[in-house]
């Protein structure tokens, strides 16, 4: 419970979801043949499905058990924090962070290193929380103890609360997104919000989880797409 508290959990297995948010990310960035990074990849669920793509594939991952899983899937894999990316400048064509930026001990930080390790002409692809969305899915500390699991409307509340009830992840306002790439050679090539894949609903449930999916993946055509699971910012790195 404490490591979800903290890092979040990855990816265990891979799903409708995840294959979703995989097909977004080849909408806009093309990975055949790319050098690509997976900045926090968990047990290696997106390194191993870039690997279809690309012999060039790497990930890096805080926690060491999680990055021996990941290397069992994809060979790249070493243990490191965001904050120290491990490689040299412009190294890669494909820059990947996964529900991570939120975790990170500086998310200004670690958006400076992934922008030093994309080469220009190159991509940062980001999925983080959004502020707006119904749920905090990280769970909450209330009277001391964390309760994990989706929460309601914790996101909703004043800051000062909101991250009373939850100091150990953050949750992303688009401008505060953006806010952290300021100053840095970057332009934003699209920025949007996701709804859920709704796998666990669809396991238990098939009909109610089609429906939310139906719906709600209407919704990502309208304003009120603003009110998704995650945020999906793609920059291009600058000459």
């Amino acid at each position: 419970m404490e490591k979800a508290a903290e890092r979040g959990n990855p990816s265990f297995v891979w799903r409708a979801g995840q294959e979703r948010r995989l097909a977004l990310v080849r909408r806009y960035v093309s990975l055949a043949g790319k050098r690509i990074l997976d900045v926090g990849c968990g047990v290696g669920m997106y390194t191993s499905a870039f690997s279809r793509f690309s012999s060039q594939v790497f990930g890096i991952e805080v926690e060491f058990d999680r990055a021996v899983e990941a290397r069992t899937r994809a060979q790249g894999v070493a243990q490191a924090v965001g904050e120290t990316l491990p490689f040299a400048g412009a190294s890669f064509d494909v820059v990947f962070s996964h529900e991570v930026l939120e975790h990170v001990r500086d998310d200004r930080c670690c958006a400076r290193e992934l922008v030093r390790v994309t080469r220009p002409g190159g991509c940062i692809v980001i999925f983080a929380p959004n502020r707006w969305y119904f749920f905090e899915t990280h769970g909450i500390y209330w009277r001391g103890k964390y309760h994990f699991g989706n929460q309601p409307l914790v996101n909703w509340l004043p800051a000062p609360l909101r991250n009373r009830l939850a100091p150990h992840v953050r949750a992303y306002t688009a401008q505060g997104l953006r806010d952290l790439f300021a100053g840095q050679p970057v332009r934003v090539l699209v920025h949007t919000q996701v709804f859920p894949g709704y796998d666990n609903i669809v396991a238990r449930r098939p009909g109610l989880g089609r429906l939310l999916q139906r719906v709600t993946y209407a919704l990502e055509r309208t304003p009120l797409r603003a009110m998704g699971l995650s945020h999906f910012l793609v920059l291009e790195v600058l000459e």
